[in-house]
């Protein structure tokens, strides 16, 4: 935060350092005081497992194109709720909203979300000069960062904080898991301890069993 050119002006010319000394900690704490302000505060509400059934809507889906403090997704499967297309507008951190920032989703990656439906305009939300930077648009979505609301996806199988995964670590240790494992314990097809055993499986073990399975089908020459 810079000094302003007005308060200075006002300043006698000739200070004594105490009067420097004072407005230099007055403008230090007012900088903290907005950067604190400007802070997301909440408590961590768990892995993935343990907040996906709050969202609105939960699916795996391609960045396809990013703008202020949003990203569109392309909706490549529905594990939960009903888009309203085929590509749904997620709005990321801006001011104190506790979401991820934006650079966290490059174009082309994919992932799955657990989205909350925007039903209403906050107020303050929306600054006409700034339209590609706000709370959101009524009829669109936003992630929030209180917990594993998402998971990477590469080559069909997720990472991230899945299940049991410490607070606030967003890649743990783990074995990558199927999407469509995700996608029966997100339908209730399947529990979650079979999803903390897929995520502590093996990789070489895992590797094995899909070269067997390649085999077996007669992929391998």
């Amino acid at each position: 935060m810079a000094s302003s050119p007005i308060l200075l002006s006002r300043l006698p010319k000739r200070c004594s350092n105490t009067m420097w000394q004072r407005l230099l900690i007055f403008l230090l704490v007012s900088t903290a005081s907005l950067r604190v302000s400007a802070q997301c505060e909440c408590l961590w509400q768990g892995s993935f497992v343990d907040v996906q059934h709050m969202a609105d809507l939960v699916i795996a889906g391609s960045v396809i194109d990013g703008k202020g403090n949003s990203i569109d997704l392309r909706v490549d499967s529905t594990l939960r709720g009903t888009p309203a297309s085929d590509t749904v507008r997620v709005w990321l951190h801006t001011a104190n909203y506790c979401r991820p920032d934006a650079a966290l989703f490059p174009i082309d990656s994919s992932w799955i979300m657990a989205l909350y439906r925007i039903d209403q305009l906050m107020p303050g939300g929306f600054n006409p000069s700034t339209p590609n930077v706000s709370y959101g648009r009524v009829g669109d979505y936003f992630l929030s960062s209180c917990g594993g609301y998402w998971l990477e996806l590469k080559g069909g199988y997720a990472s991230g904080a899945l299940i049991a995964s410490p607070r606030w670590v967003r890649e743990p240790k783990m074995t990558p898991v199927l999407l469509e494992l995700i996608a029966a314990y997100v339908a209730g097809e399947t529990d979650a301890d079979t999803l903390l055993q897929a995520s502590r499986e093996d990789p070489a073990l895992r590797e094995l069993k899909l070269d067997t399975r390649a085999f077996l089908r007669g992929d391998e020459p």
